[in-house]
């Protein structure tokens, strides 16, 4: 029997950005075709929690996530949250097209057992008809596909949070869901076409690249925010938990700014720089007209002109809040301060809004 990966739409869901050092949670609510933050939280994740991008202590992680919910004051139980890219399949199939939903569904099962390398009893999986091709007789399928691991330790984070896992989506789509929020910052947006979105995460690097809003391709590799707490520990003698105190109390050396963080600035603009090239390679497109940053690293002072100065393309930093109104309950300060680091969390808080 076919297993869903995520699930449709619902009255309204927190966005629950679960990261190897933090959980990230949003909520959204909309008037008048605005956003408005009614709520968000940021809690620091317990070490050895999670192993990159897996759940190691179920325990550990829905506490963590029970703090964020209880410090952020929502109410709302239903939660959107997801799985990494590197945990998914993703593959675009054409079908006979005038299949009964049913029989597209035992049909997907048999195409799919030849693109997953998983006895399909160990998969969630799903589904979400595009576009017709050819003379209207195929359409396209994109099926995406988890081992049904990755998804059951999510669903019992946010039950032993005491919360509902409402909506399972996958993290590209979550940014590629919440790049609405920041494609009108851009300078001259209207001449912009083609814009790389690069989340760089706790562990992870995310691109999704955009046409006209439309994704086109997307990329992971392993590059985030752990390898500048790795860089402290290394260059000051630290272990791993001191260097990573340091960072949280902001209690690092002097010379940090000077001796830490400009070679760890370069590795980012290397890291962007070889997903574009990867991109190029792959799609024959030969530029991009931007690149917004987000992620925890985006946050670090002029990174955004690093990455510019090494690619040659204009670079900003993504602000997903700045077109929304604010409720009394979001402190503004620390809101500007931890922004671009929410963009996964805001793309799934979106999907309260999905038609």
């Amino acid at each position: 029997m076919l297993s869903h990966l995520w699930q449709g739409k619902q009255n309204k869901v927190l966005g629950l950005d679960i990261g190897a050092s933090a959980v990230r949670l949003v909520e959204l609510s909309r008037s008048g075709g605005r956003y408005r933050l009614e709520r968000f939280a940021i809690e620091r994740m317990p070490m050895n929690a999670m192993s990159e991008n897996d759940i190691k202590d179920v325990n550990a992680v829905a506490s963590t996530v029970q703090r964020a919910f209880l410090r952020s004051g929502s109410k709302v139980g239903n939660s959107a949250v997801a799985v990494s890219s590197s945990q998914v399949i993703i593959k675009t199939i054409t079908m006979p097209a005038g299949f009964s939903e049913s029989e597209l569904e035992e049909q997907i099962m048999v195409e799919a057992a030849q693109y997953i390398p998983y006895p399909m009893e160990e998969v969630n999986l799903d589904f979400c008809v595009g576009d017709s091709v050819g003379e209207g007789e195929l359409v396209e399928v994109l099926l995406v596909a988890s081992r049904s691991e990755n998804v059951d330790a999510r669903i019992a984070v946010l039950e032993q949070a005491g919360l509902n896992a409402a909506v399972m989506d996958v993290e590209t789509f979550a940014l590629e869901n919440a790049f609405p929020l920041v494609g009108t910052q851009l300078t001259d947006s209207a001449q912009v076409h083609t814009v790389a979105l690069i989340n760089i995460g706790d562990v992870t690097t995310t691109m999704a690249v955009l046409r006209d809003g439309n994704g086109i391709y997307s990329r992971e590799q392993m590059f985030g925010d752990i390898q500048l707490t790795e860089a402290i520990q290394q260059h000051y003698g630290l272990s791993f938990e001191q260097a990573e105190q340091a960072r949280q109390n902001n209690e690092l050396p002097e010379d940090f700014d000077t001796e830490v963080l400009p070679s760890f600035r370069k590795a980012v603009a290397q890291q962007a720089s070889r997903l574009l090239q990867f991109f190029f390679s792959a799609s024959g497109v030969s530029h991009v007209d931007h690149v917004l940053l987000s992620g925890e690293c985006a946050t670090i002072p002029d990174v955004a002109a690093t990455v510019a100065e090494l690619t040659g393309i204009s670079t900003s930093i993504a602000s997903p809040f700045s077109t929304m109104a604010l409720s009394s309950a979001v402190a503004r300060q620390d809101l500007e301060r931890e922004a671009p680091a929410m963009m996964i969390a805001c793309g799934l808080a979106l999907r309260s809004f999905d038609e």
